[in-house]
């Protein structure tokens, strides 16, 4: 394996009931809180009047901004800069899911640094200070609970890119399962398909002598696949709801990915996509991923048999690598349809006519990939291959 170093400061409070360390964590940051949030979903569910009155009984002066997309976009972060300039914000609260909480990231370093937050995004900036904050998490999905990663589009230019920065790991996240037994069915399933895709985008690699995690990696896809089919047919059920929440952040703490470095193309690809057409992230991730498999296979089959053999149980006796291989890859696809996730683009309404627009943001920034340096070429035969 590679050396590597592993650093990860966020206190994670994880449990039924744990909204009421708010009381705790919060008033040692200041006494006055940004809540930042999504939809009306929070307010419906009794959670928005729990934290509100629970920061209100420590006597802190809470501000809010709602409305945070599912993909955030860059005039939200700025909106958020702005309250917290010109109201002297000490400390912000994400209540919701990866959106809200990658939203509240950019907010952070917005927050402290004069110029367009999209300068930090882009990586024309590099942050040295950013405000603290804490989560209340509400949807199992993509892990910004406890990292320092975060995705925002800037919908005026069609862009949407990921950045991070150990300045916005979460000082505390908070995990109830309870939170997320009003996510709908459609959205539960977004959120399977995320991490899913975050362990297969950490699983895919080169680099020799990795045992260990390639078992975590696996053992972590394996209780996902068990509980997502019953799960989605049993939405209040709590220890279901418990598993895929713990399963969700344990896919991208970094805990999996120590001493090697993963590939993260098909989420590039994906990213491309939901900036033109503005579509949910795991959708997207469901279209793509087996055929960004099928497409790279030959790359190190011996990986994709890996998987196929460990992950999804593939009998091997009698078949050559690239059967083997392709037998995963398509019981992949058939778990991902058979919880409901989509197939094609054209499920969304995307056609023939938006593979040049959408491969030209995927390259923006030249070849990428780290299993397989993916060309132009590359991304419109993953696109067309998912029409």
């Amino acid at each position: 394996m590679d050396n590597f170093t592993y650093y990860n400061p966020t206190k994670l409070i994880f449990g039924k009931g744990q909204v009421e360390q708010l009381a705790i964590e919060v008033p040692s940051y200041g006494n006055r809180v940004l809540l930042v949030y999504g939809g009306g979903s929070i307010k419906r569910n009794g959670l928005y009047d729990q934290v509100v009155n629970i920061l209100k009984d420590k006597g802190i002066e809470t501000f809010e901004l709602s409305g945070v997309e599912p993909n955030p976009r860059l005039s939200t972060v700025q909106r958020g800069v702005d309250i917290c300039k010109n109201e002297n914000i000490d400390f912000l609260l994400a209540v919701g899911g990866g959106s809200v909480i990658d939203c509240t990231k950019a907010i952070a370093v917005g927050a402290k640094y004069e110029g367009n937050p999209w300068d930090i995004v882009t990586k024309k900036h590099i942050p040295t200070e950013a405000l603290p904050f804490g989560t209340v998490l509400t949807i199992a999905a993509t892990g910004s609970e406890m990292n320092s990663g975060s995705v925002i589009t800037n919908w005026e230019t069609q862009e949407k890119y990921g950045w991070g920065s150990p300045l916005v790991f979460p000082r505390f996240s908070i995990l109830d399962p309870v939170n997320t037994f009003t996510v709908p069915k459609n959205q539960t399933i977004y959120g399977i398909v995320d991490m899913m895709s975050h362990v297969f985008e950490q699983y895919f690699h080169h680099t020799k002598n990795t045992p260990l995690q390639d078992k975590f990696c696996e053992s972590t896809l394996r209780t996902v696949i068990e509980a997502a089919p019953k799960l989605v047919e049993d939405l209040e059920n709590y220890e279901l709801r418990e598993t895929i929440l713990y399963a969700g952040t344990i896919a991208l703490n970094g805990q999996l990915q120590m001493g090697y470095r993963g590939d993260w193309a098909t989420h590039n690809i994906e990213h491309a996509v939901s900036a033109v057409h503005d579509i949910p992230h795991g959708g997207g991730l469901a279209i793509l991923f087996p055929n960004w498999m099928k497409h790279t296979m030959s790359e190190n089959v011996d990986r994709f048999v890996q998987m196929a053999v460990n992950v999804f149980d593939v009998n091997p006796n009698g078949k050559d690598k690239e059967t083997i291989a392709t037998e995963g890859i398509e019981k992949l696809r058939e778990f991902w349809s058979s919880i409901g996730a989509p197939s094609r683009l054209k499920d969304y309404d995307i056609g023939e006519e938006s593979i040049d627009v959408m491969a030209d943001k995927a390259m923006a920034n030249g070849e990428f990939g780290n299993f397989k340096k993916l060309t132009r070429d590359d991304v419109v035969a993953i696109y067309r291959a998912s029409l």
